[in-house]
């Protein structure tokens, strides 16, 4: 079977690079604007329960009653988003969950945090491709305000994301980053 007859959203999750030409890359875009619609009912409610049955939906996957989610959250697909249990997840937060975003029990996203599991390649010619890249927030982490994790990326468990901190190497457990690019400040 030829790489472009494998389903796209597998290959994104497998991490492959898929370029603009893609036969298949149309189905992005229409995936994004169905869960657009799903989205824009999300962050226009102010009910709990409401709230967390649309990101299930968004997320095909329970939504545990433990989970508090404060809207407006942006998700471009959503099925390649789990969140475990006891997470909140604060104010104006993105999700860019082409390349997979796992989310463990008891994290905590400060408002504006970005999860981007897509990029692009440096090189001019072939920067209009995705690249994805998983990105793992371990227990109990919590990322600070407006803090952006890259593809790829995995936060350790315990660690903590300063607020305005961009991500894009792994962040052992029990450490605190921060910076432009996050380096480990201490140990916890």
């Amino acid at each position: 079977m030829k790489t472009a007859d494998k389903d796209i959203f597998e290959r994104l999750r497998r991490g492959e690079t898929i370029t603009p030409d893609d036969p298949q890359s149309s189905s992005l875009r229409a995936e994004s604007y169905a869960t657009m619609k799903l989205v824009q009912q999300m962050n226009n409610s102010s009910h709990p329960e409401e709230i967390r049955s649309l990101l299930g939906q968004i997320t095909e996957q329970e939504i545990d009653a433990s989970t508090a989610v404060f809207p407006p959250l942006y998700i471009n697909y959503g099925k390649n988003t789990k969140i475990g249990k006891h997470v909140f997840i604060n104010f104006g937060c993105t999700f860019l969950d082409l390349g997979g975003i796992t989310i463990e029990d008891k994290v905590m996203l400060a408002p504006g945090v970005k999860l981007l599991s897509e990029g692009h390649p440096l090189s001019p010619e072939n920067r209009q491709s995705l690249v994805p890249g998983h990105i793992h927030i371990k227990k109990n982490a919590w990322i600070g305000a407006n803090a952006t994790i890259l593809q790829g990326v995995t936060v350790g468990e315990n660690s903590v994301v300063a607020a305005g901190a961009v991500v894009s190497k792994d962040v052992p457990a029990n450490t605190v980053v921060g910076g432009v690019p996050a380096k480990i400040i201490k140990t916890i």
